[in-house]
């Protein structure tokens, strides 16, 4: 079994930030729930240390049957991975992220109109609450969850918005691009699609 890649250490170090940050426990456990099917495809399991508020993930085959880890029986530690908790993290990257997602949905709403700009509200909130990241930086996984799932359950959209949320989100990475560009554009506003 191979060790787990950083980029998922570092996904479930989030996702265990934002299980603690949670304002209601359906939120807390959608977080648990994602992270720990997030390491079960690669065959970890987490658990969070208290007495040193450390996140360490396990490979799943360390657990006895009691769902317990028997490190006197495990050869090579080295494949577990351990986080510390302690200290500052996924706040200041929560206010970065919401920033940069209320900076986006003024420019789309500025440059293509009120419904592309709900649109990208919703999908700001859908980031902000659920990633902790900013719109532009959504993957693919993200944007599909967001139009099956969330959008027509939580955002109320109107049939005009509906229509028109797949050309949203391709409008907020072009804004987000345009304004990589040249953050100070005095480019006319694009008509409304």
């Amino acid at each position: 079994m191979t060790d787990l890649p950083d980029d998922v250490v570092d996904e479930a170090e989030r996702l265990t930030r934002l299980t603690r940050d949670a304002v209601d426990d359906a939120a807390a456990e959608a977080y648990r729930e994602r992270r720990d099917a997030l390491l079960a495809d690669h065959g970890f399991v987490p658990r969070v240390r208290e007495r040193d508020d450390t996140l360490v993930c396990y490979p799943g085959d360390w657990l006895d049957d009691d769902g317990r880890v028997q490190l006197d029986d495990v050869e090579d530690t080295d494949r577990a991975a351990e986080v510390s908790l302690s200290g500052p993290g996924e706040q200041g990257d929560y206010e970065a992220a919401a920033a940069r997602n209320e900076e986006l949905v003024e420019r789309v709403r500025e440059r293509h109109g009120d419904v592309h700009g709900d649109n990208a509200a919703a999908f700001a909130e859908f980031m902000n609450n659920y990633y902790a990241r900013p719109m532009d930086a959504a993957d693919d996984r993200e944007r599909e969850e967001f139009l099956d799932e969330y959008f027509p359950r939580n955002a109320w959209p109107t049939d005009e918005q509906r229509e028109r949320v797949e050309a949203s989100l391709d409008l907020i990475s072009e804004v987000a691009a345009e304004d990589g560009d040249d953050s100070e554009s005095t480019a006319d506003p694009a008509p409304e699609q």
